[in-house]
């Protein structure tokens, strides 16, 4: 993977290079041509136009080639990311059915080898759910046929569904500001709006270092919308990667990238979700180690 980034660095510099030495040279040939021709008012006027029109040209051309290959190393970071969270459950499961057929081992210890298994294949399924997920939410159309969602209880039962998948003790994550006497319906679709907080949680969680501290709470604003927010204490975000965070394939720097499994689908699906049901994603941060905190806004059902 080193070597096919550097590769591809090495030719978003060429067309860079390229894009720019052929624009130096319209630019040097039209001002020759505005030069010998300026008494002429006619000629100056199509040596003007000539030199816009060819210099936005090779711009929007170099512009679009650099876009193609980052988005082709984006595609490829996908496709890698998505193998190695298919194929190492797999290979688990295989292993452990392999150990269950040839060794005559205690019901105790085949209870254990069950249990890995089945966090194996749950964690198989999350990666297909995420990606047919990511392939639903994929474009910005309201959701179909919506029905009364409680934020709340769904934000509930996100918490402790992504405490007990990651095995998490009391206190690491806490369900904050809960309001006991006050609803918060939206209308949308539940599966979805579970998957938006689960995601939310769960790289809350992903992104807090050895140390796992995240608050989740529910509120009320201005003008009728309600707001999920998640905030931890982990590694911050630094401003150049809070700009492109919930972009589709975005990971983190490769430094990090062995530490942190995942698809880079998790906050894109966050941000279709928002807009399907009418809302937005937003995230916020103070930089690099200093935590941050994720926003899903949604509108309240209509009295």
């Amino acid at each position: 993977m080193d070597r096919t980034g550097g590769t591809r660095r090495r030719s978003v510099v060429l067309v860079a290079l390229l894009g720019a030495g052929l624009i130096a040279v319209a630019v040097a040939l039209n001002i020759n041509f505005i030069v010998v021709n300026w008494r002429t008012g006619l000629l100056l006027l199509l040596g003007v136009a000539s030199l816009v029109v060819l210099v936005g040209g090779l711009v929007l051309n170099t512009a679009f080639l650099i876009r193609e290959i980052r988005n082709s190393e984006q595609h490829d970071a996908f496709i890698h990311a998505v193998t190695h969270e298919l194929k190492t459950p797999l290979a688990s499961i295989k292993l452990y059915l392999q150990t269950l057929r040839q060794r005559n081992l205690s019901l105790e210890k085949q209870h254990e080898v069950i249990d890995t298994m089945l966090d194996d294949s749950e964690r198989l399924q999350q990666t297909i759910d995420q990606i047919l997920l990511a392939g639903k939410t994929g474009d910005a159309r309201r959701v179909d046929n919506p029905t009364d969602v409680d934020v709340s209880e769904v934000v509930d039962e996100c918490v402790a569904l992504v405490g007990k998948r990651h095995h998490l003790v009391a206190g690491e994550v806490q369900f904050v500001d809960r309001v006991q006497d006050e609803a918060f319906v939206v209308k949308g679709d539940r599966e979805e709006l579970m998957a938006a907080v689960v995601n939310l949680v769960d790289n809350a969680i992903k992104y807090s270092g050895d140390s796992v501290k995240v608050a989740v709470a529910v509120a009320r604003t201005s003008g009728r919308r309600v707001v999920v927010r998640v905030q931890d204490q982990g590694i911050g975000i630094t401003s150049h990667e809070l700009k492109r965070v919930f972009r589709r394939f975005n990971r983190l720097p490769a430094a990090l990238r062995s530490r942190v499994r995942g698809t880079g689908l998790g906050l894109s699906i966050v941000r279709a979700v928002a807009r399907r049901h009418g809302g937005r994603a937003y995230a916020e941060s103070r930089g690099a180690d200093r935590g941050s905190t994720f926003t899903l806004e949604l509108p309240l059902k209509s009295s």
